[in-house]
């Protein structure tokens, strides 16, 4: 098991050893959940076995979350640049964008050469679409680095659910705006998702066109011209979909519209549980203050953290942005969900199950207290919450 080690000018070693090293390639299995479905239908000509790879997500992933329980353990501060530095944990988030690549091609052939019947056709465009969104979070975490060949990687693997605009709204705007009235993919208390959603899917893509055309104003650069990043990102998408379709004729068309649209609706799923409620205080100068980590709801839960790059401990990520994911860290009385991301995508399809098990825990926790003027509340539901929780 390799060990980090430091040791301090008065003698003293410092050591971490990371258990979970090995497990970190679980994230490698994730894009490719979807081919355990058409691997069993090519073998069994069993149209059920592509339910498996959805099964596996939102069954088996919860499930798992649970058995295994939760991490607390966080590496030494001092030995962090050295954890930081080993290539072993960049290499993985190369290896997971070829990765989704193959399964998106693989499942495409699929649909475009077999003649499935309609649920199999949908159970397999939804559960690749689901994989696909998850391509986001690679782009998440490749995004967030400053080294040109992460920049790159993150902007080709946000064109397999065309979505390359994420990475310039997320880091210049989100992170600026995360956890006030102004940013659309903070979700407020008494939204549900399925009103969140019209309010996020294309505010986002609004504001990253914006920034963009903002900072190619200011260079003098034409706004439609290759120096353009959000295009930059969406040629690669239009090469990739339309070769499909020229490929496989107009199937293609019912199954990319699909598949794109579950794609996003992960981001949206991730987006609207990770800051549920959560409000920055105005400072004296009416200017919000800066990020804390209790601005983040948070999960420690093992299972799909591993597949997930460390999404879930999102307090640390939104405080260290450029901090890799193996490098963050738990802190205590923060937001906490009572599951991993799988587990509560499924309670946030239900909205009147979200709020009565989100809406407590967001009025307990510390630096809310029961304080309804401390909470991002949807301006539309404010009357029903005040006379509810006032």
């Amino acid at each position: 098991m390799h060990q980090y080690t430091l040791t301090s000018a008065d003698g003293q070693v410092e050591s971490y050893t990371d258990h979970k090293r090995f497990w970190w390639m679980l994230s490698l299995v994730n894009p490719l959940i979807p081919l355990l479905g058409v691997g069993g239908h090519l073998i069994s000509a069993n149209e059920l076995w592509l339910v498996v790879p959805l099964l596996l997500m939102f069954v088996l992933g919860p499930l798992f979350d649970w058995l295994f329980g939760e991490d607390e353990n966080n590496p030494p501060e001092v030995l962090v640049p050295q954890l930081e530095e080993d290539r072993y944990y960049r290499i993985l988030t190369y290896l997971t964008v070829p990765l989704h690549y193959i399964t998106f091609l693989c499942v495409a052939v699929w649909v475009g050469t077999q003649s499935l019947s309609w649920w199999g056709f949908l159970t397999l465009t939804v559960a690749v679409g689901f994989a696909d969104g998850f391509a986001i979070n690679t782009g998440h975490e490749l995004g967030h680095k400053r080294t040109k060949i992460e920049t790159w990687l993150a902007k080709i693997v946000l064109a397999v659910p065309a979505y390359g605009h994420f990475w310039i709204e997320h880091n210049r705007g989100h992170h600026r705006d995360v956890a006030t009235p102004q940013d659309p993919a903070s979700s407020r208390m008494g939204e549900s998702i399925y009103k969140f959603a019209r309010r996020e899917i294309p505010g986002a893509f609004h504001r990253a066109w914006m920034i963009e055309h903002e900072r190619l104003c200011r260079k003098g650069v034409p706004v439609w011209s290759l120096h353009n990043e959000v295009l930059q990102s969406y040629l690669i998408t239009i090469v990739l979909q339309v070769g499909l379709i020229a490929a496989f004729g107009w199937i293609m068309l019912p199954f990319l519209l699909l598949h794109n649209f579950f794609s996003w609706w992960v981001l949206t799923s991730a987006n609207y549980i990770e800051h549920y409620g959560l409000l920055r205080a105005t400072q004296a100068d009416g200017k919000f203050e800066r990020c804390q980590p209790h601005h983040s709801w948070n999960a420690n839960h093992k299972y799909s953290n591993l597949l997930l790059f460390h999404l879930q401990r999102h307090s640390d990520h939104h405080a260290n942005p450029t901090r890799r994911y193996q490098s963050l860290r738990h802190f205590e009385d923060l937001p906490s969900l009572p599951s991993g991301y799988y587990g509560m995508y499924i309670i946030a399809y239900f909205p009147s199950l979200w709020f009565k098990m989100l809406d407590p825990r967001l009025l307990a926790l510390p630096h809310i207290n029961g304080d309804l003027s401390k909470i991002n509340i949807d301006p539309e539901a404010k009357q029903h919450i005040y006379a509810k929780y006032g």
